[in-house]
């Protein structure tokens, strides 16, 4: 377990633990004393105190989780679940989008197409990375590695995690927009296996534009929303403060998200997220992974086109008045 650097205000309770048992182990190393019992015991308080904390988390404590700057993004998860990785760049039209990135692995020895949404973990990486807010050029270079794909029937794996598509001034004259759906319309008939995991942030279109998949599958503690809770509470209470009764509701986490059959499957975090275990959540999104493609695979191309199709019209609901 990784004590995390970044805490919450509903973590604090876990941090004052924490703080006890590492003084703990320091006196007992520095004094020489046996202390061994009262150690055990203070790390049994802190992953007691880890369950009772999020066994209870409301939707927009989950939110900031999947915001976490220390959790995994997408390249930490192409070190640990995937093999020879090999970058592609460029859309072919306009310039090299670092927001998207993309390019052939292995999975398991199976060859694959690999795109994921990537943030920065510093103020220098943000910025070349637009805090994971793709371009226009962003998604058309996803497009091309998923034709691509499809040329040489590679299965596609796409990341998610994104607070949505840049909104700037050049990102619509370039028009990120209809990028955007064209991703959309060209996912949905393409002849290969797709695979969608939202590791983080699922914002809006920005997230959609790569994730229509034949199988969704989310984080425990990642979401999923038409909006961020905050643009929400702005248009709607006028007032961003409000974004903790937009979360709520938006019904953005995984498990509403399985209820509404947007996504198929949570995949559950380490105690305390998946910020405080790396390679145990990339694990985790393996074996699901594998799993998932290995169900893909055995069907027919014309059956899971059909079954992609229908997973789309099922979703939300007409009621007349």
């Amino acid at each position: 377990m990784v004590k995390s650097a970044y805490v919450f205000d509903f973590e604090q309770p876990i941090r004052e633990l924490e703080d006890r048992h590492r003084h703990l182990c320091e006196m007992a190393e520095e004094d020489n004393l046996d202390l061994a019992r009262e150690i055990d015991s203070a790390r049994k308080k802190i992953e007691s105190k880890i369950k009772e904390v999020y066994s209870r988390l409301t939707s927009w404590q989950k939110v900031q989780i999947s915001r976490h700057p220390q959790r995994p993004y997408s390249m930490d998860y192409i070190k640990h679940a995937f093999e020879d990785f090999q970058e592609i760049h460029g859309d072919r039209n306009f310039r090299d989008d670092q927001a998207i990135f993309g390019g052939t692995a292995k999975l398991n020895g199976r060859p694959v197409m690999v795109i994921g949404q990537q943030k920065g973990r510093d103020m220098k990486e943000n910025i070349l990375r637009n805090f994971g807010c793709p371009n226009p050029e962003g998604y058309r270079k996803a497009l091309r590695l998923m034709k691509l794909a499809e040329k040489f029937k590679l299965p596609i794996i796409t990341l998610v995690d994104t607070p949505g598509a840049y909104p700037g001034v050049e990102s619509e004259e370039r028009h990120v927009a209809e990028a955007i759906a064209v991703n959309i319309r060209d996912m949905s008939l393409l002849n290969v296996p797709i695979i969608s995991a939202v590791i983080g942030e699922g914002g809006s279109g920005g997230a959609l534009g790569i994730a229509v998949a034949d199988k969704v599958l989310i984080f425990e503690f990642a979401y999923y929303s038409v909006i961020s809770p905050e643009g929400c509470a702005a248009i709607l209470w006028k007032d961003r403060s409000h974004a903790n009764d937009a979360a709520e509701a938006l019904k953005l986490e995984s498990s509403s998200l399985i209820k509404l059959g947007v996504a198929e499957t949570i995949m559950p975090e380490p105690l305390g997220g998946a910020h405080r275990d790396h390679e145990a959540t990339a694990a985790t999104l393996r074996k699901e992974l594998i799993s998932s493609l290995a169900e893909l695979e055995a069907l027919e191309s014309e059956e899971r086109l059909r079954l992609r199709y229908e997973k789309y019209r099922k979703i939300g609901k007409f009621i007349e008045k």
